[in-house]
């Protein structure tokens, strides 16, 4: 079964914090991008070099990140991610860190992917096939609109 929420466990690594013991800005980025392909792999059984050799990738448009909590060295930290959104060439996709307990958000990404010809490195539309996967994960219950401050502000008071 598919989860349109998938998430996983890493654990902060001393080579990525500061003098402080605090996970660096920037690697948070990275962390976030590699729980998203992980998900991809295994909530989804998507290969991105499986796509890659049939000419399509994505590259990130945009970043949008809000550091909320700092992550510690040897911290375990949950990450989840979904789409969002979905158009003809681009994708955005929601990047949340928690703490293990997924209690407290440490940071919010929203990562903007368009969808490229390798050969050309133009703008490709997504593949019907694509489009169909796409719309079967993407979730609908989150306000693109309203930013990552009202979207933050739903996920630390949620309405039941």
């Amino acid at each position: 079964m598919q989860t349109s929420q998938p998430k996983t466990f890493y654990t902060v690594r001393f080579s990525d914090c500061d003098p402080m013991g605090h996970l660096n800005n920037a690697r948070y980025i990275d962390y976030m991008l590699n729980a998203r392909e992980d998900h991809l792999k295994q909530a989804y059984q998507i290969n991105l070099t499986e796509y890659h050799k049939k000419g399509i990738a994505w590259v990130v448009r945009r970043h949008d990140i809000q550091y909320l909590r700092p992550a510690f060295y040897n911290e375990t930290v949950c990450i989840e991610s979904r789409l969002i959104e979905l158009a003809d060439s681009h994708l955005l996709v929601e990047m949340l860190m928690y703490d293990e307990s997924q209690t407290t958000l440490k940071a919010i990404m929203w990562t903007n992917f368009t969808s490229i010809d390798v050969k050309t490195g133009r703008r490709k539309e997504h593949t019907a096939e694509f489009m169909e996967f796409a719309t079967a994960v993407k979730v609908a219950d989150v306000n693109i609109h309203g930013g990552l401050t009202e979207r933050i502000k739903s996920l630390q008071n949620p309405v039941h």
